[in-house]
């Protein structure tokens, strides 16, 4: 959405922001709200460190550890959940930084790995287009970090440098709450010259591919998801832009997009409006959920909501014209792949900003992974069955907050007739559900809600009508 501010307005908005962004108690809300912190988490806290040789700070709960490298254009580095490291960090550069101005004389892109702040559209041919990816001041300028907040949250900003070449300045706050491993940003996009500009602002994880086992080998087992826009633009719902455009990592089952990451390179966009995309490691049983707001109606880099980036080999022509394979080697292609989520394409006049809030969820999931909720996500559909003994209840889920699990039943009228605590649940723990609760007369539909550890509801995680079971199944 198109959004310009004057000065005044932008003052206030940069005062507030915190208070729209960061994670607070349990569910996903503002400071502002009234639930206070839960007495069994320790309060966040903010710290310096060192990581792989660099200057950092770390932001850490009970949950979460996330490590920032400012001097590296502002990038997170490494996000840490249950002691699994979701991104890439690349080996090549651990602990050395190359100026924007080194690298203008180096004549290549600095891929430090991590994730970071990219302007769209992408080209050479006008300055309407980023010739990127490049180590320019906005991909690799040093971004001055300050301390916003600390104990039942903590946030920091990242405040980069103004590129001539764009005309942009980024600024970036990132935030946790002491309750949950859920973590928010705002990505800002400002207008640093004394006439109009337009681009998007692009939001580039690189998550680690590589064995945890055998780093010279690739995660054979490593997954994407995003849901296709019903009334997409592209056929079948995405668009090949690189590589194969019958890839044999990409399909679609049920309106859900699928990757499954093979070793070749290949760039996807989509054009999803559900407002979340998800990456698994099904080795590892972890994933990451990003959630961002699409705008209707908007218009966005060549429509693309999502993109999904594989870095690997490519087959081109040799000399002689010849296929063969490119950049085949880990050297010349480590193992990662970039998720990327952009924002509208944005008019700014002078001095003015614009903002894209993006969520993230750390969760326990694997590759059935099937929908996303508000409280977490759903790998096995929830099922409810009318037995002798009772109402029967099963389904797999991971949450996004700790909490109990609550069944709430309904009458064939919609009313509801009972509800029933069921079980805790963790973020760190697969949630495994196979219960049995007294079946109220009426029963007709069952919803499963996720309660937070101050009882308020962080949504469902699915429902289902009730079957009557025939005696003896």
């Amino acid at each position: 959405m198109r959004r310009q501010l004057s000065n005044r307005h932008i003052a206030v908005a940069l005062g507030l922001r915190i208070a729209i962004f960061v994670a607070s108690a349990g569910c996903f809300t503002s400071l502002s709200s009234t639930w206070s912190s839960a007495a069994t988490h320790s309060p966040c806290r903010v710290q310096s460190t060192t990581f792989e040789g660099w200057k950092a700070e770390e932001v850490s709960n009970d949950w979460v550890r996330l490590t920032i490298v400012p001097q590296l254009g502002g990038r997170l580095m490494q996000v840490t959940f249950g002691g699994h490291a979701y991104l890439f960090v690349n080996s090549q550069y651990k602990g050395k930084y190359f100026p924007p101005a080194e690298t203008t004389k180096i004549g290549r892109w600095i891929n430090y790995g991590g994730d970071k702040l990219w302007p769209l559209p992408e080209g050479q041919g006008d300055e309407q287009h980023w010739p990127g990816p490049i180590s320019d001041l906005l991909d690799d300028g040093e971004y001055k970090l300050s301390v916003l907040s600390q104990g039942s949250t903590c946030a920091m900003r990242l405040e980069g440098p103004a590129d001539p070449v764009t005309g942009l300045r980024y600024s970036r706050d990132i935030g946790i709450g002491s309750d949950s491993p859920a973590i928010s940003f705002h990505a800002e996009m400002k207008n640093s010259t004394g006439h109009p500009i337009r681009w998007s602002v692009q939001s580039v994880t690189q998550y680690d591919i590589a064995d945890p086992h055998d780093p010279a080998r690739y995660n054979h087992d490593f997954w994407a998801f995003a849901p296709i826009n019903p009334q997409s633009a592209y056929v079948n719902g995405y668009a090949v832009q690189a590589g194969l455009a019958d890839d044999p990592s990409f399909s679609v089952t049920d309106g859900l997009f699928m990757l499954h990451w093979l070793y070749l390179e290949n760039e996807v966009w989509l054009d999803s409006d559900a407002g979340w995309i998800a990456v698994v490691d099904n080795a590892a049983k972890y994933g990451m959920v990003e959630r961002f707001q699409h705008v209707s109606g908007a218009e966005y880099p060549g429509r693309a909501s999502v993109i999904f980036y594989k870095n690997g080999a490519a087959l081109e022509l040799d000399e002689n014209g010849m296929p063969k394979l490119r950049s085949a080697v880990l050297q010349q292609a480590p193992y990662y792949m970039e998720a990327e989520l952009n924002s509208p394409m944005i008019r700014l006049e002078p001095d003015t900003s614009y903002a894209m809030e993006t969520r993230w969820f750390p969760v326990r999931a694997d590759k059935e992974l099937r929908t996303v909720t508000p409280a977490g996500v759903v790998l096995r559909a929830l099922a409810a069955s009318l037995t002798a003994e009772g109402l029967q209840l099963s389904g797999s889920f991971g949450a996004f907050f700790p909490g109990r699990l609550v069944a709430h039943v309904f009458d064939l009228r919609g009313l509801e007739i009972a509800t029933a605590d069921l079980q805790p649940v963790d973020p760190q723990t697969p949630v495994e559900l196979k219960q049995t609760i007294k079946a109220p007369t009426g029963a007709y539909r069952v919803s499963i809600h996720l309660d937070d550890e101050h009882g308020l509801d962080c949504g469902s995680l699915g429902e289902a009508e009730i079957r009557k079971l025939a005696k003896g199944s």
